[in-house]
């Protein structure tokens, strides 16, 4: 973001509760266009680059949570500045070396179309890679939330998975989840909206710790 003259390194981000840019790109499992996964909540995350320590461990640790990600009708999506090819060694790398078999598509963005619409690449880390962006899409289309990390440091896919369930709590329920959330764990009520509201409130049966700090269990 830059602000009137001052000179400094734009980067474009994509606007929460907007719908998620669109793209069509090329990648290890074919063509794909982001708007024909609409109906799947679609988990899109970019890495520095292939053949690296830090993103080999990453991708493993997201291959070994495909299943759980399914069972929340999350499509895994994966992206680095790097074309298809060296997409393809990599995965077959991972699974001649380390045994594990990368299941989702990996994004191959070497004209940083799709990394310059997200915003992934950023030129204090660096011009040429992107750092490590997670944006979670819902299955209308819409932006719904995005973590950065730098180069430097690998994500906790236990993290990635809880604010998926999270969102869709909130979306099913109708509630918003409190720090450190877990699912079972009890939700936030909506703030009261009127003075009425607030009034009724403590009557309600829920967990009041305050007029505008309520819990209940779903």
């Amino acid at each position: 973001m830059c602000y009137e003259e001052e000179e400094c390194n734009c980067v474009g981000l994509p606007i929460l509760g907007e719908p998620a840019p669109d793209f069509e790109a090329v990648t290890t499992h074919g063509k794909m266009k982001l708007s024909d996964l609409k109906g799947k909540w679609v988990v899109l995350f970019s890495h520095p680059a292939d053949f690296t320590p830090v993103c080999t461990t990453e991708f493993i640790a997201f291959s070994k949570a495909e299943d759980e990600f399914k069972a929340l009708n999350v499509q895994l999506l994966g992206l680095s500045i790097d074309s298809v090819h060296s997409h393809l060694a990599w995965v077959m790398s991972v699974k001649e070396k380390m045994g594990v078999e990368i299941p989702f598509p990996i994004i191959a963005d070497l004209d940083m179309n799709v990394a310059s619409l997200y915003g992934m690449v950023h030129p204090g880390q660096s011009s040429t890679a992107a750092v490590r962006a997670v944006f979670f899409i819902d299955d209308k289309g819409i932006l719904r939330a995005m973590i950065y990390y730098p180069l430097s440091n690998g994500r906790y896919i236990p993290e990635i998975i809880r604010l998926v369930k999270a969102l869709q709590t909130s979306d099913k329920a109708g509630v918003a989840t409190p720090a450190d959330w877990q699912p079972g764990d009890k939700v936030v009520v909506p703030a009261p909206a009127t003075a009425e509201d607030a009034k009724v409130r403590l009557s309600q049966g829920y967990e009041c710790k305050d007029w505008y700090l309520c819990f209940k269990n779903l």
